[in-house]
């Protein structure tokens, strides 16, 4: 917004922002947070349901393992010498029997040396040909299914996860990793690895769980087949963990119905939040513009965002506040120019035909009363110009200086003494009553001293000869009241408020003209409301009504 003399508006200094968690800014990183946590959440929850799913498949597993080694172990064993041994001959057919109730699960039976002997997936065919029956073929996903699936596998390979290939169920942490015969079919351990035979013999392997290319998820056990504290050999089953993958499955859809749900309310809250802080900020940015073009004296902001109990609305109420307060000073300063003119005028008049007569005429009785005329208008005007220049100086002053702790007792004494030692006989008396303490203001003690000048020059200017100036002082709870009252003839009721006002004068009649600027009072007002304080005046009047001279009572903020 331009200035009263047409400067261009100098650029707003930003400002730092808050350090504490103001209303708004929790509510954002609240709507913000909300969706990921969600999230999150979710795949935490995915992670310790997808462990305790594998962990009971592993535990029904390796008692299933246990079962068909203890029947091994007792039913197709015989003592040879004095150790017992393993007969492959029954334990094939054994074996088949205890996985039939399984249809997805395999066993494999290895003798002490590693070497297969035994395998529920193999069978003699036709013309005594060995014949390999493969698992059942995986369930087939259903549309809907198959793209959730798809769906979710993408978004695991976005996110920062273990790889899904490969899943170890910590069930004996201890224990190494039992890894040998990974796939379905026949063969037997080489010699590289004696060493996990030996300990599959013990019983101290860990689980083997993995998916193959096709997507199936695998479980593999290993448990010793015993006869009394011998083992005769090794049972391995391994089994399709189906139902693990359907439950899997169904919180997959739970996932992903989780994050469409966050991200349609990101969406939402995201357009929420524009309406209520992007939209908003760009309405006061138009409206600071609109106040800069000189749009919108009264101010140019929405009704809406002056309404807004939030910190849009404190803005929107300080911007429009401050755009009123910087006409309001405009307009001050246009009547201020414009009443300066008018009083400037007048003496400068005046001096312009006393000099154009004085070249007219040849008298020097005349010349000499013309000088004059110039000399009392040239210092009417430089005593003029002085006040102007003061009058111009308090509001920047004010503004610029921290107000402090002023006593007004010393003060207003020394202003008692000081007219009491320069004032004549005829001249009206200054009495003071106030309290030696208790009148400590904030204000500036220059400003305040001249307040009390102008109030004391004034009411004694006014005063009869002979008469007596009171000034009263108290302290008000938490302000200060000084009261000045003269003995002259009042104040027109009319005039109770225009006597504040620049350039007005009510001098009395006997004064001569031009003594005065008319700005003392104006000035005296522009201090106090400086300061946060008030300045009134009012007529004495006594008991029949009748005045008995002027009254000025001046408040300010106790320090």
């Amino acid at each position: 917004m331009p200035d009263a003399g047409g400067a261009p508006a100098l650029p707003t200094t930003e400002r730092k922002p808050r350090r504490w968690l103001s209303p708004l800014l929790r509510r954002i990183l609240l709507l913000n947070a909300l969706p990921p946590a969600l999230l999150a959440a979710s795949l935490l929850y995915l992670d310790q349901y997808q462990n305790g799913l594998l962990a009971a498949e592993v535990e029904a597993l390796r008692t299933q393992a246990r079962i068909y080694a203890a029947a091994i172990g007792e039913a197709a064993t015989r003592p040879r010498d004095d150790r017992t041994i393993l007969v492959p001959e029954a334990a094939r057919p054994l074996l088949r029997r205890l996985v039939e109730p399984s249809p997805n699960t395999q066993a494999r039976l290895f003798d002490n040396t590693g070497l297969m002997v035994a395998d529920s997936r193999v069978r003699e065919g036709p013309g005594g040909a060995i014949v390999t029956e493969p698992l059942p073929p995986p369930e087939p996903r259903g549309a809907f299914a198959g793209t959730v699936a798809g769906l979710y596998d993408r978004l695991l390979t976005i996110l920062p996860r273990q790889a899904r290939d490969e899943v170890v169920v910590d069930v004996n942490p201890d224990a190494p990793s039992f890894d040998w015969q990974p796939e379905f079919g026949g063969g037997q351990a080489g010699s590289d690895r004696r060493e996990e035979l030996r300990l599959a013999l013990e019983g101290g392997v860990r689980p083997y769980i993995r998916r193959t290319a096709d997507g199936r998820l695998l479980v593999s056990v290993a448990e010793p087949a015993r006869r009394g504290a011998a083992s005769v050999g090794i049972v391995l089953l391994t089994r399709e963990a189906r139902e693990v993958d359907a439950r899997l499955l169904d919180i997959r859809v739970s996932v992903l119905a989780l994050f469409s749900t966050a991200l349609v309310l990101t969406v939402l809250l995201s357009t929420y939040l524009n309406r209520t802080l992007a939209t908003p900020i760009l309405q006061l940015a138009r409206a600071a513009a609109a106040m800069r073009e000189g749009e919108g004296r009264g101010g140019s902001v929405p009704k809406p965002l002056l309404e807004r109990p939030d910190e849009i609305g404190v803005l929107a109420r300080d911007l429009q506040t401050a755009a009123r307060a910087l006409w309001a000073r405009i307009d001050a300063n246009e009547r201020f120019a414009a009443d300066v003119a008018h009083e400037l005028r007048n003496p400068l008049t005046s001096v312009r035909s006393a000099i154009e007569t004085l070249r007219r005429i040849e008298d020097p009785v005349k010349q000499r009363r013309l000088l004059a005329i110039i000399s009392d208008d040239a210092v009417r005007m430089d005593r003029l110009i002085n006040d102007i220049a003061d009058s111009s100086r308090v509001d920047a002053e004010l503004s610029r200086t921290i107000a402090q702790p002023v006593d007004c007792a010393p003060i207003l004494a020394a202003l008692g003494e000081l007219h009491a030692a320069t004032r004549d006989e005829e001249d009206p008396a200054v009495e003071i009553e106030a309290p030696s303490e208790g009148l400590i203001v904030r204000g500036v003690e220059g400003r305040i001293v001249q307040v009390f000048r102008n109030l004391i020059g004034n009411a004694i200017s006014f005063s009869p000869e002979g008469g007596h100036v009171m000034v009263r002082a108290r302290p008000t709870g938490h302000m200060v009241e000084f009261i000045v009252e003269d003995e002259g003839p009042g104040i027109p009721d009319a005039k109770l408020e225009s006597i504040f006002d620049r350039f007005y004068s009510e001098r009395p009649s006997g004064e001569r003209f031009g003594q005065h600027s008319g700005l003392g009072l104006s000035i005296s007002r522009q201090i106090v409301e400086g300061l946060r304080g008030r300045i009134s005046a009012e007529n004495k009047r006594d008991a029949a009504g009748t005045i008995t001279g002027a009254r000025f009572i001046v408040t300010l903020p106790a320090a």
